[in-house]
C-alpha cells in the first residue's frame, strides 16, 4: 500500500519505503519537505517495493530512501537510485544509553559488519556490550531468536529487528533519529536534483546525436554501447532502444576487423555501403573511458565535396554575358541563338566555329547562364596562350612539390574548380598533342589527375570548345587528335564573320560606342543610349558595309574605341552648347573625313580591290562550314535528314553546302 501526501508536481519525487517502525518518522518529518519534493510513503519492502517501483511506469520515482535491509535488497535490484538511512554516532550512543536503563544486558544489532568505530567506543567505555549482525530477513530473525536464548534483556536496532525483539518478549530500541531521517532524505534531495539535471543532460545530447547526419555510437572501455542515434541503428539493421549496455562487435559483427584499431580513420563496408569510420575518445582524461565511432557515408563526403568545390573561388569565375548582349538582328545571328537555347538545355560537349574576334566567348558564357549550371563557376582559359608546361599545371593542377616551385600545399587546376560548372577552353586547335590525350581522359572519365598526384579527383562539368582552325585539317596532318575531335564536336556551333551579316554593322558599332561612351565621362551624357550612338555613325554605314573586317567584331570594337576617344577629346564648347547640338542631332555626327583620320583603312576600303586575304578568309568560313556539317554528319551516322533537323538547314542547302566545300 503506497500512501500519496501531496499532489504530483514537478517537483523531484522522492519515495519513502518501510514496513516497520522507520516508516512513523518519514511521516513525522514528511511535512517539512512539502515545499521541495514531491514525497510518498510506500508501506512496501523487499520483493514488494521492487514490483511497486517498476510497476510505476512515467510516475517511477526519481529516488528511494529505505533503512537497513530493505535499502540494502532495493539497492540491487530496483533502476532508481536508493538512498539508505545511515544512523549517526550519536544516534548509536543515544540508542544504547536508553537500552541500558530498560535492561543489564544489552545487545546491538546492525545490518552487515558492526562499524569498528562502535566497537571501539564500547571498549573504551567499558560497556558489556553483546554485537550482532544480520543480511537478511531470515538472518535478523535467527539473530533475534539467539539472543533471546542467550538472556539478552534489551535489543537495539533498525526497525525490522526492534519489531522481532518485541515480538520474542525483549525490550527494543530504534536505531534511528529524527536528525538521521532529515539527513537522508536531504540526501535523497540532492541526488534526486543531481539525476534530473543529468537525465536532461542526456536528453539533449541524446537529441543532439539523433539530428547528427552522421551514425555515431559511444562504446565504454569493454566495447559496450552507450548510446547510439537512429542514424547508425538504421544503417547497422538494430533497434537503437535495445543497443544500450550491450557488446557493439555482437550487435554488428559484420564490423568486426574493420574499426579503426587507434585514434584515427578506417573504411568500412556496411550492407553494401561504404563508410569512413572515424575513432575518437569519450574523454579527454584517458582513454580507458570509452571511444566515440563516426560513420560517414562514402557517397555522402563525395557530394559535399564536390558542392564545396564547386563553391570554391565560383565568384572570380563567373559568365557577364547574357544572349541579348548579342547584337544583330540579320538570319545568321537569329540562327546562333537558336543552337544557344537548345544547347542550353543539354550537357553535351559543344564545339564553337567561327574566325577570331565573332565572339565565340560571348556565345559560350550566354550558353552558361542559360544551362542548369549557371549557379556555378564558368572557368575560361586560352589554349594558345600558355607554354605547354604552364598550360598543363594551370588545367589539371598539382600536388606540393610536383615541380621546383610547386605551391605549397599544391593547387587545384581550372578542371576541378569549373567542377559543377562549364570549362570553356578557347583556341582549342592550339592546345599541344600531349595535353589533348589528358584532356580526352577528363572528358570521357569525368575525373582529373593533378601532376605528382595518382589520385583521380571526380568533377562534373560540362566542355564547351572554341577554334578559329580547321580541326578536320589538324585531325589529317596529325597535330589534332582524331578521337578528341569527336569527343568535342558533339554538338556546334558556327559564327558567322561581320562581313557576312552587313545589315548588323551599324546597330553593333551604335552600341559599341554606347558602351565606349559609359566609360567615358566626357562622352557618357552626349552618347547617352544607342539611339544617340546611331545617329552619330550614321554617315559611315557605307564604308563600314564595305570593308571586309578580318578582324570582325574585334576589330569593329577597335574602331569604335578610337572614334570615342576623338568625340570625348574635340571641341565641343559649352555644356549647353553641347546639349542643344545632341537634341538638334548635328553636333555629333562622325564624317568620312573624320573616319580617314582615325582608321583610314576602312575610308579607303571602297578605292581599292579586294586582296586575296579576303578570299582566303571565305574560304576559311567555307572549311568551317564544312567541319561542322561532316561533324554532324558523323554524330548522326550519315542520316541526312536527321543532320538537316539537327543544324534547322534545308536538304538542298546541305547539299549546296557540301557541293561548295569541295570545291
Amino acid at each position: 500500500m503506497s500512501t500519496p501526501l501531496f499532489e504530483p508536481s514537478p517537483r523531484p519525487r522522492i519515495w519513502a519505503l518501510s514496513i516497520s517502525r522507520l516508516r512513523d518518522l518519514f511521516f513525522d518529518i514528511a511535512g517539512e519537505y512539502v515545499e521541495r519534493a514531491d514525497l510518498r510513503i510506500v508501506s512496501h519492502g523487499f520483493e514488494d517495493a521492487v514490483r511497486e517501483i517498476e510497476s510505476a511506469g512515467a510516475g517511477r520515482p526519481d529516488v528511494v530512501i529505505a533503512g537497513g535491509s530493505n535499502g540494502a535488497y532495493l539497492k540491487t535490484r530496483v533502476s532508481v537510485p536508493v538512498v539508505r538511512i545511515n544512523p549517526t554516532g550519536f544516534d548509536v550512543m543515544h540508542a544504547l544509553a536508553r537500552a541500558r536503563r530498560d535492561g543489564a544486558r544489552v545487545a546491538l544489532v546492525t545490518h552487515g559488519e558492526t562499524p569498528d568505530e562502535i566497537r571501539r567506543f564500547t571498549a573504551a567505555y567499558a560497556l558489556d556490550i553483546t554485537f550482532a549482525s544480520y543480511q537478511s530477513v531470515q538472518d535478523a530473525e535467527s539473530v533475534v531468536l539467539d539472543l533471546s536464548d542467550r538472556g539478552v534483556d534489551v535489543v537495539v536496532g533498525p526497525g525490522l529487528v526492534t519489531d522481532l525483539a518485541a515480538n520474542a518478549g525483549m525490550g527494543a530500541v530504534f536505531l534511528y533519529s529524527r536528525a538521521s531521517v532529515r539527513a537522508g532524505f536531504d540526501t535523497a534531495l540532492e541526488v534526486a536534483q543531481a539525476t534530473r539535471r543529468e537525465t536532461v543532460r542526456r536528453q539533449r545530447l541524446d537529441n543532439l546525436l539523433q539530428h547528427l547526419r552522421d551514425g555515431v555510437v559511444a562504446l565504454d572501455a569493454q566495447g559496450r554501447v552507450e548510446v547510439m542515434n537512429q542514424r547508425l541503428a538504421g544503417v547497422l539493421g538494430i533497434d537503437a532502444t535495445k543497443a544500450a549496455g550491450r557488446v557493439l562487435l555482437e550487435l554488428a559483427p559484420d564490423l568486426a576487423g574493420s574499426l579503426p584499431d587507434a585514434d584515427g580513420d578506417s573504411f568500412c563496408t556496411v550492407r553494401g555501403a561504404s563508410y569512413v569510420v572515424h575513432r575518437g575518445p569519450l574523454a579527454s582524461t584517458s582513454a580507458a573511458a570509452g571511444t566515440v565511432l563516426t560513420f560517414q557515408e562514402s557517397r555522402a563526403l563525395e557530394r559535399l565535396d564536390r558542392t564545396l568545390r564547386a563553391r570554391q573561388r565560383v565568384q572570380q569565375f563567373t559568365a557577364r554575358y547574357r544572349l541579348d548582349d548579342i547584337v544583330g538582328a540579320s538570319e545568321s545571328i537569329e540562327r546562333v541563338r537558336s543552337l544557344v537555347r537548345r544547347y542550353a538545355r543539354s550537357d553535351a560537349t559543344v564545339l564553337i566555329l567561327g574566325e577570331s574576334g565573332t565572339g565565340k566567348e560571348m556565345v559560350a558564357q550566354s550558353m552558361h547562364q542559360l544551362s542548369a549550371r549557371r549557379d556555378f563557376a564558368f572557368v575560361a582559359i586560352n589554349c594558345g596562350a600558355f607554354p605547354e608546361a604552364l598550360l598543363e599545371s594551370e588545367l589539371f593542377g598539382y600536388e606540393e612539390g610536383a615541380f621546383t616551385g610547386a605551391r605549397k600545399g599544391g593547387k587545384a587546376g581550372l578542371i576541378e574548380v569549373a567542377h559543377r560548372g562549364t570549362l570553356f577552353l578557347d583556341e582549342i586547335g592550339e592546345m599541344p598533342l600531349s595535353l589533348q590525350s589528358r584532356l580526352l581522359r577528363v572528358l570521357q572519365e569525368r575525373e582529373v589527375v593533378r601532376l605528382g598526384s595518382t589520385e583521380p579527383t571526380r568533377v562534373d562539368i560540362r566542355v564547351v570548345a572554341a577554334t578559329h582552325r580547321a580541326l578536320t585539317e589538324g585531325v589529317e596532318t596529325g597535330s589534332f587528335r582524331a578521337d578528341l575531335y569527336y569527343r568535342l564536336n558533339i554538338l556546334s556551333i558556327a559564327l558567322p564573320a561581320l562581313r557576312e551579316r552587313p545589315n548588323d554593322l551599324l546597330p553593333l558599332a551604335a552600341e559599341l560606342l554606347r558602351q565606349a561612351a559609359a566609360r567615358e565621362p566626357r562622352l557618357a551624357a552626349r552618347v547617352p543610349d544607342v539611339v544617340t550612338a546611331e545617329h552619330v555613325l550614321a554617315g559611315l554605314g557605307g564604308s563600314l558595309r564595305r570593308y571586309a573586317w578580318p578582324g570582325n567584331v574585334r576589330e569593329l570594337q577597335n574602331v569604335i574605341e578610337r572614334i570615342a576617344v576623338e568625340l570625348a577629346d574635340a571641341d565641343m564648347g559649352s555644356e549647353t552648347d553641347a546639349s542643344a547640338g545632341a537634341q538638334a542631332g548635328s553636333a555629333f555626327v562622325v564624317t568620312r573625313e573624320m573616319l580617314h583620320t582615325i582608321a583610314p583603312e576602312i575610308a579607303d576600303a571602297h578605292a581599292r580591290p579586294a586582296k586575296p586575304a579576303a578570299l582566303t578568309l571565305r574560304e576559311r568560313s567555307r572549311h568551317v562550314e564544312a567541319d561542322q556539317i561532316r561533324a554532324a554528319l558523323a554524330a548522326h551516322d550519315g542520316d541526312r535528314d536527321a543532320v538537316c533537323d539537327a543544324l534547322g538547314i534545308s536538304k538542298t542547302t546541305l547539299w549546296r553546302k557540301l557541293n561548295a566545300a569541295a570545291r
